[in-house]
């Protein structure tokens, strides 16, 4: 795997190219259906709560040694587990990413950037 803005892989087939921004997509849209999550926070100097818009904000994806590495940082529903909400987070993340790419995840790292109530 190359390391860059793409993501590429050999196959026996031929070559598989993915921009990070298409592998940000699908993480962003699986830990927003993820129970207890309910938004995804940039991270930086700038934070404030994402909801629809703007899924791949706070997401880093990008070629490891033994495959992609992923950096999700997300706001919590106030009275949650975070622990639990972030361990399935992480599962889910994986588990999509591996899915939908073929491609090994080595590493998914949550932040729990907030927690908030429900308005």
């Amino acid at each position: 795997m190359e390391k860059g803005p793409h993501v590429v892989a050999e196959t026996e087939l031929g070559q598989i190219s993915i921009t990070s921004g298409a592998l940000a997509e699908i993480v962003g849209h699986t830990a927003a259906e993820c129970y207890g999550v309910v938004g995804q926070a940039p991270s930086g100097r700038w934070r404030r709560l994402l909801r629809r818009e703007g899924l791949t904000r706070g997401i880093d994806v990008h070629a490891g040694e033994d495959g992609l590495v992923v950096d999700l940082h997300v706001v919590v529903e106030y009275g949650l587990n975070l622990a639990e909400v972030a361990a399935t987070v992480r599962t889910r993340v994986a588990y999509e990413l591996e899915r939908q790419t073929g491609l090994r995840v080595a590493a998914v790292e949550v932040h729990v950037d907030d927690v908030r109530g429900s308005a």
